[in-house]
């Protein structure tokens, strides 16, 4: 396990703003796992390890995947500014870029902010963000649970980089 912890990562990062349902915490954490990605920031009363729902639905990804934990998406966002992260909000938005028409380089540094189940990321933490990507909707509903839309996302963010 240390080892694949220590192994290469896609140089993306997932934030998670006030997530309610530790269940869907615990699903971004599998599907980290899944795509190599390289951590997730846990901000605000979003649950964190160890936790019992985390764990049930994680199903040991919380071992695998490094994670931080941060009072603020704030901070969060200060620290991935230091390491050249370019910081994007999952929101659907005046001006969103979407996902799959836009072209990130293989190496960029990309953070992807996820909010709250019903109330979506904060505006002062969209504010902080170098813009927002939107994920395509075709139906009559237009939003996806948190745990859908970031297996959308990281899944993109992951397929153009894949040898």
């Amino acid at each position: 396990m240390e080892e694949f912890r220590q192994s290469d990562k896609f140089p993306v990062i997932v934030v998670l703003e006030n997530i309610r349902s530790a269940y869907n915490v615990g699903s971004v954490f599998r599907t980290a796992d899944a795509f190599l990605i390289q951590a997730i920031y846990i901000c605000g009363y979003s649950a964190y390890p160890p936790h019992k729902e985390i764990k049930k639905t994680a199903l040991g990804a919380e071992e695998t995947v490094s994670w931080k934990h941060f009072k603020t998406a704030a901070e969060a966002i200060e620290e991935l500014r230091k390491e050249k992260y370019k910081v994007y909000a999952v929101e659907q938005a005046v001006n969103s870029l979407r996902l799959h028409a836009e072209g990130f380089e293989p190496d960029e540094k990309i953070a992807v902010v996820f909010g709250n189940e019903v109330t979506g990321i904060e505006q002062a933490t969209i504010l902080l963000c170098d813009g927002c990507i939107e994920i395509p909707q075709l139906g009559m509903k237009h939003s996806l649970n948190i745990a859908t839309a970031a297996g959308v996302v990281l899944w993109e963010l992951v397929r153009t980089r894949i040898n």
